[in-house]
């Protein structure tokens, strides 16, 4: 992994007019610690194309430290060792902050759309990362991908999005799903859909990164059985090849 190198003065100071008031907050550095070049390196490639690829709204620029890096690298901690799939990849949030800041996990980078997929491959490459990016849908992968977590992020109400992702995760493994303000309600109104999929009854973690910004509210299930899941004869670590001609 590249240590990372910033399209600005080396400082995290905003470049092209942006201003996010986290850019050169020195906690920010401490936070991240070695991963903080290559996440700098990241925040600057979705400033200068996010906007232009329909990665990220024009709004989002002058908050990423915050709303978006920051929310993302609070469930590093979380992760299990072995291999985790982010769901719903998207711009790389959380996924290529995952891959930055835990080496030792392999992430698999799960997006149906195209040009998504291929942003995801260009930061993957870029960045020096270990990751694998596969363009598929959740479901897709029922039957043939069963690993040790799955992280998901803004994707789906955790009802839909159980049933995308438990199918994936292993009797004892952890499905991370990233959400807002409404997570204990969701929670709730999903309790019955996870225990049916063989999950627990889950719980949220608040998980905090530097002092001024809001914790990460995170969903954390454990697969307790196999439920009436979809995936019992997958294999763990098998690999699918990514389809062709979607988009």
């Amino acid at each position: 992994m590249r240590s990372g190198v910033s399209g600005g003065d080396g400082s995290g100071n905003d470049s092209g007019g942006v201003m996010d008031p986290w850019s050169g907050d020195p906690r920010v550095q401490a936070y991240l610690g070695s991963a903080f070049g290559t996440v700098r390196e990241f925040r600057d490639l979705l400033v200068a194309q996010g906007v232009r690829r329909g990665l990220i709204g024009p709004r989002e620029v002058d908050r990423l430290w915050e709303r978006h890096l920051l929310n993302s690298a609070a469930v590093a901690p979380l992760l299990p060792a072995g291999t985790v799939i982010d769901v719903g990849s998207g711009a790389g949030l959380p996924g290529i902050v995952l891959a930055v800041m835990r080496p030792d996990v392999h992430l698999v980078l799960v997006e149906s759309m195209q040009r998504r997929a291929l942003w995801l491959e260009e930061m993957v490459k870029t960045l020096g990362l270990e990751t694998e990016v596969v363009r598929a849908r959740a479901e897709d992968l029922h039957g043939s991908r069963l690993v040790d977590g799955v992280t998901a992020r803004a994707v789906a109400r955790l009802d839909q999005l159980a049933a995308w992702s438990l199918p994936l995760v292993k009797r004892g493994g952890v499905l991370l799903a990233l959400k807002g303000d409404r997570a204990s309600e969701e929670l709730a109104e999903a309790r019955d859909e996870l225990r049916r999929l063989g999950g627990d009854e889950g719980e949220v973690v608040d998980v905090g990164t530097v002092e001024g910004v809001a914790p990460t509210h995170v969903v954390r299930v454990h697969v307790v059985s196999s439920g009436a899941r979809s995936g019992q004869g997958a294999v763990s670590g098998t690999r699918r090849r990514k389809p062709r001609g979607r988009r």
